[in-house]
Parts: C-alpha cells; sequence; structure tokens
C-alpha cells in the first residue's frame, strides 16, 4: 500500500466520524490552521530531510515534493487540524453536560460558604 493510499483513507475516516460537529464548525480557522500547519510542515519536513533524519521508499510516494517535502506529509497536518477542533468541541461539550448534571457542592451557592 502505498502512503497516498493510507492517507486517503485516515483522512476520510477522520472526516465521516466527526462530520456532525466539522458541519457545524466555522472552516476559516480551521482552514487557516491547516495552512499554517503545512507550511511548518513544508518547513521543517524540508529541513529534516536535507539533514538525513529520515529517507522515504521512493516505491512508496508519488515523488511529488513541495520544496522538499513530499506531498503525503502534508496529509497528517490536515488530519490534525481537522480532528483536533473537532475533539476539542467533543470534550468541551462532554465536561459541559457532566458539569452541569453534577450536585452542587455544600455551600457553592454562598459567597462565604457553609457559615
Amino acid at each position: 500500500m502505498t502512503n497516498i493510499v493510507l492517507n486517503v483513507i485516515v483522512l476520510a475516516v477522520v472526516v465521516a466520524a466527526s462530520w456532525r460537529v466539522l458541519r457545524r464548525m466555522r472552516l476559516g480557522p480551521v482552514a487557516g490552521a491547516a495552512l499554517v500547519l503545512c507550511v511548518l510542515t513544508m518547513v521543517f519536513d524540508t529541513l529534516m530531510i536535507a539533514a538525513d533524519l529520515y529517507v522515504f521508499d521512493e516505491d512508496k510516494i508519488l515523488g511529488v515534493y513541495l520544496w522538499g517535502a513530499p506531498l503525503e506529509d502534508f496529509f497528517y497536518a490536515v488530519v490534525a487540524a481537522l480532528a483536533m477542533p473537532v475533539l476539542w468541541t467533543v470534550l468541551e461539550r462532554r465536561s459541559g453536560a457532566r458539569a452541569a448534571t453534577a450536585p452542587a457542592a455544600p455551600g457553592a451557592g454562598t459567597p462565604g460558604g457553609d457559615a
């Protein structure tokens, strides 16, 4: 299996699993975050590849590079830009729902406590 096939599968699974949350989000900030992450990926992947920190198997990649980073590496930045806001939203809702159903601590509503 090539990297691009694996990346498309992971991206499709993340989008399918988070579609209900994603469709209610403003996509401008998500796209902005994806752009920033892709620029960082391009810069740092290029530096790490130039320093021989890692090498890609030419049989597993398309051979399309942006600066010095293979195209397939940008999928991880896009997945992170989609998945992290969704995860944050879901966990925030869950935390808010849990706080709303939790019994109030004794004296929680009075400024002086249990006085």
